[in-house]
């Protein structure tokens, strides 16, 4: 069986307890072997600290369901803000403290920005010093370290960023060389990398790598992914209505597979042979009615590339499909 899920949409459940109930049900319909889930989508942390009374409700209806869980951590976390670090850290934490609640035992965590998103519009193409970005990658990797000691039974796994048009590059994490470094400066079993294939694709447009081939520098350090598909154009930051993105093929669409141009087989390919997770699709609530079709694409392409011949299917355990 391959291991494909697909995230609950926090925008979609916006706190809804009952329509959490309806997506999962409908999950369960059509197959689907694992979930991940928000815990911004669902009130369970406020202003740092775990609701313990909410994410016992929550738990009570995860617990009714066969899934495997992964939690994805709050977007805007970011250990690089020195302004509201402890908050930041503390978000994170009780994001490590929910997961253990749910009995996930993957985090995924978007790394550290040198200039968070929330404030591009006050910046100028800001200049960052060398000195200051190494001290701000030294604290994330502390601090990560820390919490994967702290948090044993996770695993961290850190999201390679989305390029925007102007301000990038805004985070070190666009590049997967420079996330592949980071991760061997924190230094834990249990601190590895969330492959998400849109982002890596808008990254590959950009700075003029090819996504299937820049894998293979860190497929050994892959626990997670996020698939989903684009056309890969880059937008700019404020840009976020997808109505008015995806007639030209604009930013990080997160639209069902098949529906953009990523090379998802040439990039499952190469990963296919150490990758041992889930293929976790993350698809937008806005396209609910077509996370079925979503997924039947998926399975497809791993199909594929198992009955290609020029695979040794001996080899290829990681998707269980053999």
């Amino acid at each position: 069986m391959m291991k494909i899920g697909n995230t609950i949409d926090e925008s979609r459940i916006d706190g809804q307890l009952a329509r959490l109930i309806d997506d999962l049900s409908y999950y369960v319909e059509i197959g689907m072997w694992a979930v991940e889930i928000p815990p911004h989508g669902l009130d369970v942390i406020k202003n740092g600290k775990l609701d313990r009374g909410r994410t016992r409700e929550v738990k009570e209806i995860l617990d009714d369901f066969d899934f495997h869980y992964s939690v994805h951590a709050p977007d805007p976390i970011n250990l690089m803000d020195r302004e509201n670090y402890q908050l930041h850290l503390a978000v994170l934490k009780s994001s490590m403290e929910f997961a253990l609640e749910i009995g996930a035992n993957t985090v995924v965590y978007h790394p550290g920005r040198f200039i968070p998103e929330e404030r591009f519009p006050f910046y100028e193409r800001v200049k960052i010093s060398e000195i200051e970005k190494e001290i701000l990658l030294e604290v994330e990797a502390v601090t990560i370290a820390a919490l994967a000691e702290e948090f044993s039974e996770i695993t961290i796994c850190m999201e390679n960023a989305r390029p925007y048009k102007y301000h990038s590059p805004y985070s070190y994490a666009e590049r997967l060389d420079a996330l592949k470094k980071q991760v061997e400066r924190i230094g834990r079993e249990n601190v590895k990398i969330n492959l998400d294939l849109g982002h890596l694709y808008l990254a590959s447009r950009l700075y003029g790598f090819d996504p299937a081939d820049t894998v293979l520098q860190v497929k050994e350090m892959i626990g997670h992914t996020h698939i989903h598909d684009n056309c890969g154009n880059l937008d700019f930051y404020h840009e976020k209505q997808l109505t008015r993105l995806i007639p030209f093929g604009k930013g990080d669409t997160h639209m069902p597979v098949g529906w953009g141009e990523i090379p998802i087989k040439e990039i499952l390919s190469n990963i296919s042979d150490s990758f041992q997770g889930v293929l976790m699709m993350e698809v937008r609530g806005r396209y609910f009615d077509y996370i079925e079709e979503s997924k039947m694409r998926l399975e497809e392409i791993v199909s594929e590339i198992f009955n290609n011949s020029y695979y040794d299917a001996g080899k290829y355990q990681a998707f269980n499909l053999i």
